[in-house]
């Protein structure tokens, strides 16, 4: 099923293309066609910000044979690298604070901007496996002192092997309560990483498809920012929840499959 033709793919992951470690066998035959296809482009936009690009590409080809190559990954650790780099002209004069991986951790800091962890002008969090009280006491502090606050990304739960697990969202949402505060979020369905894909690889609006598998974070990313919505019934939403919203996907398959470039 194809009704328009596209130029350009953005993919969700987690859900999407695989389900933590349990492969989607759809998900490479789709990514197939799009490589046979001489006038597509495919980049992935994922909200997780605990690998590196390359990381992700590795795992997509290593473990799902999905061709991939890090320069095509999207995330919301390089759009709040972005984010900083375009809002203060000397970064290096600036400050953060981060609670995450190293795919966050590396993104922000080899943008120049310093670590601190009492008075910085930022608190960035994302996804850490490892969190602890004493990383939610540094950063309620320093966002109480003035630091300003972003999320990476506002997903609650992600869909693996085992079933549906805490998101950043479940993490960010605890310094949101202790500091009454919310964060401004990067990730989808958020604006800022749009914005930064689209000027990032000169992409247009009307030639590109948001394709995943979650209503509330990769459709609403593009029926936010005025992109066509592919969702696909592999991951988070079901039919259910879906015919109970207002604003529906541009197309709803049930799995990658059914489409055609």
């Amino acid at each position: 099923m194809a009704v328009k033709k596209y130029k350009n793919y953005l993919i969700d992951l987690d859900g999407t293309m695989y389900r933590g470690s349990e492969k989607i066998p759809e998900a490479k035959s789709f990514i197939n066609k799009a490589i046979n296809d001489p006038d597509v482009n495919y980049y992935f936009l994922t909200n997780n910000t605990t690998k590196t690009p390359q990381q992700v590409a590795d795992n997509l080809t290593k473990n799902h044979g999905i061709t991939a190559e890090a320069n095509q990954v999207i995330t919301p650790s390089l759009a709040t690298a972005f984010y900083l780099t375009e809002n203060n002209s000397r970064i290096s004069e600036k400050s953060a604070y981060v609670i995450g991986e190293m795919g966050l951790k590396t993104a922000i800091y080899s943008t120049g901007i310093k670590y601190d962890e009492v008075n910085p002008d930022y608190v960035i969090v994302g996804l850490d496996y490892d969190v602890t009280y004493h990383k939610f006491e540094l950063a309620t502090l320093a966002i109480k002192r003035g630091a300003k606050f972003i999320g990476t990304n506002a997903d609650t739960n992600l869909p693996n092997e085992r079933g549906l697990v805490p998101g950043a969202g479940s993490v960010i949402s605890l310094v949101e309560t202790s500091t009454q505060q919310r964060a401004m979020y990067i990730g989808k369905p958020d604006k800022p990483i749009i914005d930064y894909a689209l000027k990032e690889f000169s992409l247009k609006k009307e030639e590109t498809i948001m394709v995943g598998d979650n209503y509330n974070t990769d459709i609403l990313c593009g029926l936010d920012n005025g992109l066509d919505t592919l969702l696909v019934y592999s991951g988070v939403s079901t039919k259910e929840d879906v015919n109970k919203k207002d604003r529906k996907p541009t197309f709803e398959i049930d799995n990658l499959d059914q489409w055609e470039f």
